[in-house]
């Protein structure tokens, strides 16, 4: 290991024990290696006057006679040892001091020195200190180290030892860790026979999975392999994922110092782009960059072991296959010829387009529907360079060059052939709104890219060959990039080990490696065939790819080796000359897919040989734009005739079922109701109710379905040997394939569905009773009840991404299970006050926000084992908490019926509002109120015992609400269905009413004599209601008997609402509509707005 990365090592088990909390042997490293002066901790010495440990720390970094200020150093923390000794008149003290620490200095300013000894002839030190113009500023010991410590750091920021010493590196959290795992992956990827959960028992011998009957008890939860030991194993830090891949090294980049040199073209042939030297780089803009195409980063449905997309699958193409999106669902006539398509981040459906007129349109693709046209128009003609002016003039034709949506979907920015960037803000549904024009360019653009999510700027290039980064909030010009010789074709930013750069190809097939700085660019290279090229990562952002077509049409496809430099792969199967130059993109981390030969071509990314290609049914042009979703579910494909054709997986064609019919709610809910005012005027309220769009089928209208027979829909028990209390807590796993149920005696039990012949799935349904798990010990996961107050307790849970880990509280402790093994790994935070409602962050799931029974909001980080900060604006305990990953927001609610808006990022109050409650009602002193966010991440359901309510986050309008008649029941819980199109709540009287999202209409009432016995119904009534997580017409309640029933419509209807058969002319066998007397009503958001 060189001395390089045995200094980077040092840094790593620096940052390894400050997370462990290994305080005295951080210090102590510190000090050894040298390389680290902690500040922070030289200040904490100093100002508890700990003289002895201050000499000892610095000893590490200087000496007294290395230079004048290592000097000055010494003799400030002597002399102020001296001084004190004489305040507490202890003059044996001081002559001890005088003689072995302060008399080295005599020889360098003797009168300074006889000045210091006369000090111990007075009989008054403090008063000779007031009357001593150098020593005035002595009045007390911590006065006078607090002055002295402000010079000090003075003299060690000048000193050049301490260069480079006083700054941490900027680091990823638990980087050792990380490399630990990667480790363990790769050398589990080598075992012969790797287990789908291997057992890591040491780090001291490498890891090797034995056979089936070797005596080591298997760890069946552990989706990661090391974690930290003391705590609770960083329980969801590094998810295990094999992969067969070569492991790559860390510690090298692409990216070299600048060079001038020439260099051949690449065919296979290293390009020597060396190592990464981090003190030479500029930091960039932030902590991580979004590269073209994708937002880089793991996909939020964690891959179980065993089932990783990484992993050769050679010998399987069938299943392979499968996994790819081969079917037509959707053809889109978009008008004119497609040039550029994008599909939102989060709302896997929606797809924006740019067409050669210079046209951008919003599809809902599930339902064809387009949301949003609009044509090409300088948005301020006025304020534009007189050469854009002169080019529109003499050619009005512009064409889109590039859409593309920002990585959190709030933002799309449009790139067209003629100077101009537009930035549009997408506040839902059919609500765009200019954001920001540029005239970026001279000529075409022909590229953007969005970087830095945490603080967002636009990156662009286009034929005057230079690439520009632009401030997304102001439109200024951060940086230029000059040096290309030929107009710039395409650009990739990303970052890695906290370095930012930007890949730019250019049409004479040059490579180019930018920082975000003004020292030129870092690499300079021939793209494979001199070609024309894109580039992009997967969007993991592990693996590098490029493909381009040269001037004889020659296309080429590869993956690079970072770490070397040189082309790692080429995959096979261009066999005629492209008559364009072929688009391709990546998806799942797994598949490559390219626009050539009038087809769609795909690759397994391990494979060079062509793995499948599709003609889509025919009509494709020579080279297809082509654009997977996020989810790699849907493939959008440039077809003739200005067509737009949407291939499908069967997830993707279950995901366009489910949205088809419901396509309407994204606009309707993103409609601004900028004209309803907070009296609720009328006649406002008429002009936005006429804007409302219209049906997607007005021939076919919906009645209420009033279900009291339990043949009219299919149910299912739950059964349970165990002896519980009322359901306090009901969710789904992710996988959908089990439901978790938390009692008010604080019991959690867990029933998952076996795959059979007739469920081969193994997804939650009604067909299939499932079982109740228990481990052979014979104990459950139960919650600490030691110092709980039942009469005060709040059950809450939380469940992890993967469903290996639930957080749950029941009063007392909180308590960390594992799911597979309902062991409890850890508990924590003791009351009072106790948790009452618990939530993951969305991107790091070791922080969790807890509410608290005594108002507070603890943002806790478990691996860490501390609280970051408490947050505090409710008056009355949590009861609700919900994040919104697009945002960047958290949304709490309380008993004091209040909901706040916080930022995740810096945890401050945005905005508040209270839950207005109906005229005539009185709630009981805690009221219930809850939360939950809408799919598109930017709506959201509030449930209080007396409506429900649809609000807009950012503003924390209501858009909608239900609210219950004078004297019904309230209702006791309500939920999204995975959807987010319907909304399904309980009610403490039995009644089950399933809610239309868009606009709060009951469509189905199932009454409680559907599904409980008759003897029963008096005193059982379901207390919360879960919804499956990926079919939209199942859902869960738990009842006040401690039962759990599951719910699905009949077969023969497949939905909760039926059509009227008088004007549908058909038949249904679907139950009778019956008619609901004195039906609460939906309110318009006017009349109850806050």
């Amino acid at each position: 290991m060189t001395s390089s990365l045995s200094r980077d090592l040092i840094f790593l088990i620096l940052q390894f024990l400050d997370e462990e909390k290994f305080k005295e042997t951080v210090h102590k490293l510190e000090q050894e290696s040298g390389l680290f002066f902690n500040m922070k901790y030289f200040e904490e010495l100093v100002m508890n006057g700990n003289w002895d440990e201050v000499e000892k720390y610095l000893s590490g970094f200087t000496r007294v006679d290395d230079n004048r200020y290592s000097m000055k150093i010494f003799f400030e923390i002597r002399k102020q040892k001296y001084l004190e000794a004489l305040d507490k008149f202890d003059r044996a003290k001081a002559v001890d001091i005088l003689i072995k620490d302060l008399k080295v200095f005599s020889s360098f300013n003797e009168d300074l020195f006889k000045e210091i000894t006369q000090l111990l002839t007075l009989d008054n030190f403090r008063s000779h200190c007031r009357e001593n113009d150098q020593l005035s500023s002595y009045r007390d010991a911590k006065t006078a180290r607090t002055i002295m410590l402000i010079e000090l750091k003075k003299l060690i920021e000048s000193n050049p030892l301490f260069r480079d010493k006083v700054q941490f590196p900027n680091i990823k959290g638990s980087r050792l860790r990380m490399l630990i795992n990667q480790s363990l992956n790769w050398q589990h990827s080598l075992c012969g026979n790797p287990r789908q959960n291997p057992d890591i028992r040491t780090l001291f011998a490498d890891h090797n999975c034995r056979n089936s009957n070797d005596a080591y008890v298997h760890l069946a939860s552990s989706n990661q392999l090391v974690g930290s030991a003391p705590k609770t194993e960083g329980f969801l830090q590094m998810p295990y994922q094999p992969t067969s891949a070569p492991v790559q090294t860390p510690f090298t980049t692409w990216i070299s110092n600048p060079s001038t040199a020439t260099h051949p073209v690449v065919s296979g042939a290293a390009l020597n782009f060396g190592s990464l030297n981090p003190a030479t780089m500029s930091k960039g803009l932030g902590d991580s960059d979004a590269s073209r195409p994708r937002i880089s980063g793991v996909s939020d449905r964690i891959m179980l072991p065993g089932n990783n997309s990484g992993q050769n699958h050679h010998g399987f193409a069938f299943n392979i296959i499968e996994e790819l999106p081969k079917t037509v669902a959707r053809t889109l006539n978009q008008g004119s010829v497609p040039t550029s398509m994008d599909f939102h981040p989060a709302q896997q459906t929606l797809l924006l387009v740019g067409t050669s007129i210079g046209d951008i349109s919003l599809w809902e693709v599930s339902s064809r529907e387009k949301l949003v046209s609009k044509n090409f128009q300088v948005w301020d003609i006025e304020a534009s360079s007189m050469i854009l002016k002169a080019s529109i003039i003499k050619d009005p034709c512009v064409s889109v060059k590039c859409v593309l949506w920002s990585p959190d979907g709030s933002l799309f920015g449009v790139a067209h052939s003629k100077h101009i960037l537009q930035l549009y803000t997408y506040c839902g549904g059919q609500d765009i709104r200019h954001h920001l024009e540029i005239d970026a360019h001279i000529g075409s653009i022909n590229d953007l890219a969005f970087c830095n999510p945490k603080q967002l700027a636009v990156i662009t290039c286009g034929d005057d060959k230079a690439i520009k980064v632009w401030d997304l909030t102001t439109g200024a010009k951060l940086f230029t990039f000059e040096g290309h010789d030929a107009p710039v074709h395409s650009i990739c930013p990303h970052s890695r080990d906290n370095v930012h750069f930007i890949f730019s190809t250019s049409v004479d097939g040059k490579i180019k490696a930018w920082l975000y700085d003004s020292l030129g660019s870092r690499v300079d290279y021939d793209a494979p065939g001199h070609s024309c090229t894109a580039m992009s990562y997967t969007a993991d952002g592990k693996r590098l790819f490029s493909c381009g077509t040269s001037q004889k049409g020659e296309s080429h496809l590869v993956e690079w080796n970072e770490n070397e430099g040189s082309i790692k792969r080429t995959y096979q199967g261009f066999h005629k000359r492209s008559l364009g130059v072929v688009q391709f993109d990546t998806t799942k981390n797994r598949f490559l897919a390219v626009g050539d030969d009038y087809s769609i071509k795909f690759w397994d990314m391990d494979n060079p040989n062509i793995l499948t290609t599709i003609d889509a049914e025919g009509g494709l042009p020579a080279s297809p734009r082509i654009r997977f979703n996020k989810e790699g579910t849907l493939l959008a494909v440039s077809a003739n005739d200005n067509k737009i054709k949407i291939l499908a997986t069967i997830d993707g064609l279950r995901l366009m079922h489910t949205f088809e019919g419901h396509s309407l709610m994204a606009s309707r809910l993103g409609i601004a109701y900028d004209t309803l005012t907070k009296n609720g005027d009328a006649r406002n309220l008429e002009d936005a109710k006429s804007r409302l769009p219209e049906e997607p089928n007005p021939s076919k209208t919906w009645k209420l379905v009033e279900i009291n027979d339990p043949s009219w829909l299919r149910s299912l028990r739950l059964s349970a040997r165990v002896k519980t209390d009322k359901i306090a807590r009901l969710i789904y796993t992710n996988s959908g394939t089990a439901i978790l149920a938390l009692a008010l005696n604080g019991i959690h039990l867990l029933w998952k569905w076996p795959r059979l012949d007739h469920n081969l799935s193994g997804k939650a349904t009604t067909k299939v009773s499932p079982q109740l798990l228990h481990p052979a010990s014979g104990i459950l996961m139960t919650n600490d009840l030691t110092d709980a107050k039942p009469e005060e307790a709040v059950p809450c849970f939380a469940l992890s991404k993967n469903d290996s880990y639930i957080m749950s509280a029941s009063g007392g402790k909180i308590s960390l299970f594992n799911t597979m093994t309902f062991k409890t790994m850890t508990t924590f935070m003791s009351p009072p006050p106790a948790a009452t409602y618990l939530a993951f962050h969305p991107q790091d799931n070791n922080i969790i926000a807890v509410g608290m029974g005594d108002s507070t909001i603890h943002i806790y980080n478990v691996r860490m084992d501390e609280v970051k900060t408490k947050l505090k604006g409710h008056s009355k305990r949590i009861s609700g908490l919900a994040f919104s990953s697009v945002l960047n927001m958290l949304i709490s609610c309380g008993a004091d019926a209040q909901i706040i808006v916080w930022s995740s990022d810096k945890w401050e109050k945005q905005k508040n509002t209270f839950v207005k409650i109906p005229a005539g009602r009185t709630p009981a002193g805690m009221s219930n109120t809850q939360v939950q966010i809408h799919l598109d991440q930017i709506h959201l359901l509030v449930v209080h015992e007396t409506q429900l309510a649809i609000y807009e986050t950012t503003k924390l309008e209501c858009t909608k609400q239900w609210t219950i008649g004078e004297f019904a029941a309230p209702i006791s819980h309500a939920t999204f269905s995975c959807d987010s199109q319907l909304v399904y709540s309980s009610f403490l009287d039995g009644i089950l009413r399933i809610f239309s999202a868009s606009n709060l209409e009951v469509q189905c009432q199932i009454n409680p004599c559907a599904y409980l016995p008759p003897d029963i119904r008096s005193t059982v009534y379901p207390l919360v209601i879960a919804a499956h997580p990926q079919e939209a017409n199942q859902f869960a309640i738990g009842l006040a008997d401690g039962n759990v029933m599951v719910f699905e419509p009949l077969e023969s209807g497949g939905k909760w609402t039926v059509s009227s058969p008088i004007e549908n002319g058909t038949t249904s066998n679907a139950p009778p509509v019956q008619p609901i007397i004195a039906l609460d009503k939906p309110q318009q958001p006017g009349m109850n707005e806050v």
